[in-house]
This record gives C-alpha cells, sequence and structure tokens, in this order.
C-alpha cells in the first residue's frame, strides 16, 4: 500500500496514475470537497480516501505501508494565514516523518523552490540540507517549505530516527494536467492559453526589477511528467536519500513561455505586458534555475523535456480536448 498525501491534486494526482498504472494499492489523503478535484481520479480510483483529520488514527491500524510520498500542502504563493500554513505544510509534515521513521517507511516529500527566495544566479540554487540554512524565501510558502527542510536537517545532525530513505524535492515551476482546479495558483501555461481562448494575446506582468526587461523574467519550467518520473526513480532507488532539486536545469523566459502556447495553438505570436499586482511585488521571483547536479550524482539520467515540447504535448493532448485529464 501506498500513501499518497495531496493525491487529488495536481502533482499528487498525477503521481497516483503512475502507481496505479504498475497496479499498486494506494490511499490518498486529501480532501474534495465540492469542486472538481475528483476528477483528477476519473480514470484511476484509489483503494481509500483518508481526510488529514482522519490520517492519525488511520495509521494506527493502517495495511503494510510500502512508502509515503508527502504532496499535501497548502501551496499558494499568497496565502495569509500563518498559523493554518504552518500546520499543514509543518506539522502534517513532522508528523509524517517521525512515524516513516519509527515504522521504516521510505518518504518522499515536497520542497519548493520558492525557498531560494531571491536567489538570482544558477550558482545560487544549490540544494541538499549542507546548503539551505541561509536562504530567505519571499512568502509564507517557502518560508514554510523552509521550515520544514531546516528540521529536517536538525533531526539528522542530532542523529534521531529518520526514514531508510527519504527525499526532499524542491519543484520548480511545475505546469501540466490536472491542475485545472487550481483557481489562481495555476500555471502560467494555462493561463496564456486561457488568454487565446479567450480572443486576448497572453498577458505578462511587467517586470519590477529596473534590470530586466519585460518578459524576460526567467524560470526552471518543468513538465509534470519529469517530475513524476524523478518520483518513481526515487521508490526505485531506495538507498538514495537527500534533499533534491526538481526542475530542467534550463530557465526560460516567460516570453518564450508565451510564444510557446501561441505556436502549440496555432495561432499568432502575441503577447500584452500588464502591471504587476501590488501583492505580488517584492514577493516575485524574477529567475529560478535548478541546479541539478545532485540528482545527477545520485544516479538520476532521464533527459528532462523541452519547454516547447512540454508545452505543445499539454496544449495539444490535454487543453484542447474536451476531457482534459490525466
Amino acid at each position: 500500500m501506498i500513501i499518497v498525501t495531496g493525491g487529488a491534486g495536481f502533482i499528487g494526482s498525477c503521481l497516483h496514475a503512475a502507481l496505479r498504472r504498475r497496479g499498486l494499492r494506494t490511499v490518498i489523503v486529501d480532501r474534495l470537497r465540492e469542486g472538481v478535484k475528483w476528477r483528477n481520479l476519473l480514470s484511476h480510483a484509489p483503494d481509500r480516501i483518508v481526510s488529514p483529520e482522519e490520517l492519525p488514527e488511520f495509521l494506527e491500524d493502517a495495511p503494510e505501508i510500502q512508502a509515503v510520498f508527502h504532496m499535501g500542502a497548502i501551496s499558494s504563493t499568497t496565502a495569509r494565514d500563518g498559523d493554518l500554513v504552518w500546520h499543514s505544510n509543518v506539522t502534517l509534515s513532522q508528523f509524517l516523518w517521525r512515524w516513516c521513521a519509527r515504522h521504516h517507511v521510505p518518504m518522499i516529500y515536497a520542497s519548493s523552490a520558492a525557498t531560494y527566495g531571491a536567489a538570482d544566479k544558477p550558482e545560487m540554487f544549490l540544494d541538499g540540507v549542507d546548503n539551505i540554512s541561509h536562504l530567505k524565501p519571499l512568502n509564507l510558502y517557502g518560508w514554510s517549505k523552509q521550515s520544514f527542510d531546516v528540521w529536517v536537517k536538525r533531526e539528522l545532525q542530532s542523529g534521531n530516527a529518520a526514514p531508510p530513505q527519504w527525499a526532499g524535492l524542491k519543484f520548480f515551476n511545475v505546469y501540466g494536467p490536472n491542475e485545472y482546479h487550481k483557481g489562481s495558483m495555476i500555471s502560467v501555461v494555462k493561463v496564456k492559453y486561457d488568454d487565446l481562448q479567450k480572443g486576448f494575446a497572453p498577458k505578462l506582468f511587467r517586470s519590477d526589477v529596473p534590470s530586466i526587461p519585460d518578459g524576460q523574467q526567467m524560470r526552471d519550467f518543468i513538465w509534470v511528467g519529469d517530475v513524476v518520473d524523478v518520483m518513481m526513480w526515487l521508490f526505485d532507488h531506495p538507498k538514495v536519500s537527500g534533499l533534491f532539486n526538481c526542475g530542467t536545469g534550463v530557465a526560460r523566459s516567460y516570453l518564450d513561455l508565451a510564444y510557446a502556447v501561441c505556436d502549440a495553438a496555432q495561432r499568432e505570436r502575441a503577447v500584452e505586458f500588464v502591471d504587476m499586482p501590488e501583492k505580488l511585488k517584492g514577493q516575485y521571483q524574477s529567475y529560478t534555475c535548478a541546479n541539478m547536479q545532485r540528482l545527477r550524482d545520485a544516479g538520476y539520467e532521464n533527459s528532462f523535456t523541452s519547454l516547447e515540447d512540454g508545452i505543445h504535448q499539454y496544449v495539444r493532448e490535454y487543453l484542447m480536448k474536451p476531457e482534459p485529464n490525466l
């Protein structure tokens, strides 16, 4: 049995699909509520869905657990409720770490590139627990992810029990199917495609950094299928532990992304620049680029999908289909 927290969400449901394709039994820890999130599980229903509140009781009498994939979190970069974010992103993570350590169960969890804050050079995006204490995230979400990473470092340094395998993944800008429920946190690719569908040119934020031209803010955009491949590789290599970046290692501009969406949708290349919302100013990462050497050194050899190929696949095989979910 595999536990996937956040398993009805974007990355979690794509991972869950891969686990089910292998014939593995699964328990999803999530809330479906009244929205359309259930559609992310339409083609691969789990054996059981457990709410986060029910998880401690469920684990008391759980069947044999092979691994815990902890993807669940409040992932909004504009979240304001610090108590709720701490409880969801840190306290629950600590509980699962300790449970996995006691029961000798591997744990793979979601960290975030938001932990890097205002880093603006490739050499500043170094993963591994030895390179995190100085990081200063720009928002509450990034701080919560950083807080758990630092807590893990302290646990390891203190010699406390750890899961037999543990891996934190600093996800960069992930895009792909099953994100449709995410509202304001949906990927830029989907937002630009929606602009086109409404008859508008894709809108991009003007730069709030004087040295960066409009549209030349750069991020490391990664196709969700590549993210799932990394997690499944870790699952298959139980001797690999550590805190790893999960990006492509290539930074691309928002202008590149907008043009790739236009090309995939077979529309004329065009963009419109708009002012950045006040709530994002000072909290917006204008550059991210994953240093992937640590994962490569651990033995991961798969290539990563290019931005153009990933966007073409997303637009043509999902967004342009009447039933776009994985």
